[in-house]
């Protein structure tokens, strides 16, 4: 179980794990030691599932195209949406998966080389599955914040003359 030091540790990482464990000491005022052992116990409990970079992809020119996928599911008896969602996880396309509440069920985050590629993905993969009911496609045209991270250029503020 974590407590309120593990959560603050946790809050760091997320924002950026790059930092050392002697940088994140003084943040949390815990010995570097602690901090390491505390990081330690996260990742072996899967807390911490890995560590990852945000890339603006669209700067990056790999030309990829993003879509939101989102479907109505028939939930299944004594599974209700896990095995549809672990079935829909295991494809190299999707990138984020979730259940959510509103008139759909499931949202996918899905990338391909084209809008044709991610066109077929959902009609030749994820339409004809067993009890997907619908699905409603939205191309991503430009991400503008990920993970937390704004993509906009930030200009270097001018410092202002001090005028005592």
């Amino acid at each position: 179980m974590t407590d309120e030091k593990d959560l603050e540790l946790l809050r760091i990482l997320e924002e950026n794990s790059r930092l050392s464990t002697e940088e994140i000491a003084t943040m949390t005022s815990l010995a570097a030691a602690e901090v390491a052992r505390r990081i330690g116990a996260l990742e072996a409990a899967q807390v911490i599932k890995r560590y990852s970079t945000v890339v603006n992809w669209e700067k990056a020119g790999n030309g990829e195209v993003s879509a939101i996928i989102e479907l109505k599911v028939s939930p299944e008896r004594d599974f209700g949406y896990d095995r549809i969602a672990e079935r829909l996880s295991r494809f190299r396309q999707v990138r984020s998966l979730r259940l959510i509440t509103g008139t759909y069920d499931l949202q996918l985050i899905v990338s391909g080389k084209n809008m044709q590629e991610v066109s077929r993905f959902v009609s030749e993969h994820v339409a004809p599955m067993d009890r997907i009911r619908e699905t409603a496609t939205h191309i991503i045209m430009k991400s503008y914040k990920e993970n937390g991270n704004a993509f906009f250029e930030q200009p270097e503020t001018e410092r202002l003359p001090y005028c005592p």
